[in-house]
Formats: C-alpha cells, sequence, structure tokens
C-alpha cells in the first residue's frame, strides 16, 4: 500500500498554502464581524486556479481533465493557508456541487454558457436542495416541476442555501412527477432575474460568516426544457454524484484547517508559561493536543480512502458517511481543545482562536448531519 503523493501534487498544495496566507487573509476578523463577503477575494482565487480544478481546461479549468485527488490536495492546503474557513467552504460548495453536475451532467450548450464563467470567478452558482419542511428528509420536498408548453413552472421554497442572496444562477432540485417519490427529482439550471425567481436578504449566522446564506421562492418561475440538467428524473443520480465529492473537498479544507490549529496550539503551548515551565510541560496540555493529533490523522486516512475511491470510479456512500461524521465531528472536539490550552485568550473574538470552534459547528449540519450519518452507515451495514 503506497501512501506517497506525486511531488508535483505535493508542490501545487504547497504553492496553495503560500497563495493563500498572502493573498486572503487579510481582513479576516472584520469580514467575519460584519458577515461581508468579498467578491475580490472570490476573483483571486479564480486568477489562481481554485474555481478552476473541478472544470475540464476546454471549459477554462486547469488541466486537460479534472484531477480530483490533485484538486482535494489543493483544497486541504486551501484550508491550511486560509484563516477564513468561509471562503474554502463556499468555494467547495461551488465547485463540486454546480460545476461538476454540470460536468459530468450538463449538455454542450449548458457547459459553454456557465463553466467557463464560473472559472474565471465572474459568475457565482448555488446548489439548492434544502425546503423549510425537506431538510434530513430531503425527498419529502413540496417545490414542483410542471410541464407546460416551452417548459416547466417551478413553484415552491429553498432554504438555508448558500450564495442564494447573492447567486448568479442555481441549480436546483424539483419534483417533476411526486408519484414517483424520489425517482420523480429533476433538476434545473435558473438564470438569475428569471421571472418569479426570487431571493432573500442573507441570514445572520454563528459561523462561515463571511458566505452568505439564504432563502430562494419560485412562483410559477417559467425556465425552457433545454435548462433541464440530465433527464428527466435523474435529480436522485446528480445528488448522489455530487456530495461525495463535495464532503471530500470540503471536508478537505477543513483537515486543512484542523492542522493549522494543531500547529498554532503546539506553538502556543511551548511559548507559553505557568508556574515557570512551559504549559507543554503540563500532562493535561499534551494529552489534550495528542487528541487533536490523533484525530487528525485518523480524518486524513478516511479522506484518502474516499478520494481515492472517487478517483477510481468506485462508489464511496460508506466511506464518504464515514469521512462525514469523523472529521466534522472531530473538527468541533479539536476546536474545544484548542480553546482550552489557549485559555482566556481563546474566548476574545479578537485573537480568532474561537472563529474556529464557532465555524466547526457547521460541520455537523450542512451536507447532512451527523445523525443522518450514523443513519446511513446503520443501513449500509445491514442494521
Amino acid at each position: 500500500m503506497d501512501f506517497s503523493w506525486p511531488e508535483e501534487y505535493l508542490k501545487f498544495k504547497e504553492e496553495t498554502i503560500q497563495f493563500a496566507k498572502s493573498e486572503l487573509n487579510e481582513g479576516t476578523l472584520e469580514r467575519d464581524e460584519a458577515q461581508l463577503f468579498s467578491v475580490e477575494l472570490w476573483k483571486k482565487c479564480a486568477a489562481f486556479g481554485i474555481q478552476g480544478l473541478s472544470i475540464p481546461k476546454v471549459y477554462g479549468g486547469a488541466l486537460e481533465e479534472v484531477d480530483f485527488l490533485r484538486s482535494m490536495l489543493a483544497m486541504e492546503g486551501l484550508g491550511y493557508g486560509c484563516k477564513d474557513n468561509g471562503l474554502p467552504f463556499g468555494l467547495n460548495a461551488q465547485m463540486w456541487t454546480v460545476q461538476t453536475p454540470i460536468v459530468h451532467f450538463g449538455n454542450e450548450a449548458q457547459k459553454q454558457k456557465y463553466l467557463p464563467k464560473m472559472a474565471a470567478g465572474t459568475m457565482i452558482g448555488a446548489h439548492a436542495l434544502t425546503e423549510p419542511e425537506a431538510g434530513s428528509d430531503i425527498f419529502s420536498m413540496q417545490m414542483t416541476a410542471t410541464k407546460v408548453k416551452g417548459g416547466y413552472l417551478l413553484n415552491g421554497k429553498k432554504h438555508l442555501i448558500t450564495f442564494a442572496p447573492i447567486c448568479d444562477m442555481v441549480l436546483v432540485f424539483a419534483n417533476a412527477n411526486p408519484k414517483l417519490g424520489r425517482w420523480g427529482v429533476s433538476a434545473f439550471l435558473v438564470d438569475k432575474g428569471t421571472p418569479g425567481f426570487t431571493a432573500s436578504d442573507k441570514k445572520s449566522k454563528m459561523g462561515l460568516r463571511s458566505i452568505p446564506i439564504g432563502d430562494l421562492e419560485f412562483k410559477d418561475c417559467l425556465v425552457p426544457e433545454e435548462n433541464m440538467l440530465g433527464k428527466m428524473g435523474l435529480g436522485f443520480s446528480i445528488l448522489n454524484h455530487s456530495l461525495e465529492y463535495d464532503r471530500c473537498c470540503i471536508l478537505a479544507s477543513q483537515l486543512g484547517a484542523m492542522e493549522r490549529q494543531l500547529d498554532q496550539t503546539i506553538e502556543y503551548s511551548k511559548k507559553r508559561h505557568q508556574f515557570k515551565q512551559p504549559i507543554a510541560s503540563f500532562q493535561s496540555v499534551s494529552n489534550r493536543i495528542v487528541d487533536m493529533k490523533l484525530r487528525l490523522e485518523t480524518s486524513r486516512l478516511l479522506l484518502q480512502k474516499t478520494a481515492w475511491l472517487k478517483k477510481n470510479g468506485d462508489s464511496a456512500m460508506l466511506e464518504a458517511a464515514l469521512l462525514k461524521l469523523q472529521l466534522s465531528e472531530s473538527f468541533v472536539t479539536s476546536s474545544l481543545d484548542a480553546m482550552r490550552t489557549f485559555g482566556g485568550q481563546a474566548f476574545l473574538t479578537e485573537n480568532g482562536i474561537e472563529k474556529d470552534l464557532r465555524d466547526a459547528v457547521g460541520g455537523v449540519l450542512y451536507a447532512g448531519t451527523s445523525d443522518i450519518q450514523r443513519n446511513i452507515i446503520a443501513k449500509l451495514l445491514g442494521l
């Protein structure tokens, strides 16, 4: 079993870390406090090639073909170098739940219309699945797509949607044939400004505050037939396909953040002195840091196994659920351990330590809660 990475992958990861450190960290705490999204930083990421990591070169991407393992490693580096956990979260959300479905299921016209602009950072896409009454039980969705002359009429609401207040387009899921349940769900590409399509203002939230979330509403919104992504009833397959990629790369950025957090905690524990010795010499402190390292490396192994399976075209439903559960819960626990080690300084917003904890909590909720991951794992184990 070979756990090594190609030298070019490691070099690109390091380049991504250095880019993030030098270009993305100014004003992080101010943007967090004001809950501001930076278009400038989004475009800097595009110029570096981040958004293009999930798009083939012919549509403005970084390489001739998408190299998923290289991309995942780069997103880990972005999470390590960027102190704003919201920005990697937002980038991953667009790259893997909007761009990737278009790459794999879109027709040529759809690819030409959306992908080059997303790769260039001039278009922001949202992925609209969750509804007010359809969160964990997502296939109880009430949004409908009714076939009419010229296309489909969309009616319904979407809730807690990343980029909803500012998106230029949205990949939205609606039930075109409720009698078929999940097999009646289809996906549609809807542009901002389409009559009947409105977005709420941004919602104030606990963490990941630099990326706006909000609600979307569709009232007799006529979407041309050519705006359906894939075929009728393919929504469930599109969703499952993209979520496994999404979980890998969003969690890769979280893994990078966990490693940054660990390095900062080790450094602080060595220089902080109490009772005439560094606090790292106290067993309670050192044991906490060991636990942080164990969570990091265990999560890393699950992440890399899941990514390897996806790279080879294999199903990774069980591994993705295990990864989502392990890494998201680990980030919360390690963030608490970091705060205990930094002590009172961590409780002050100005030092940026408590921010990781606020950001980490979102990870046990989005892309399937921890409870849902346990249900998926139990079902796949035959329980």
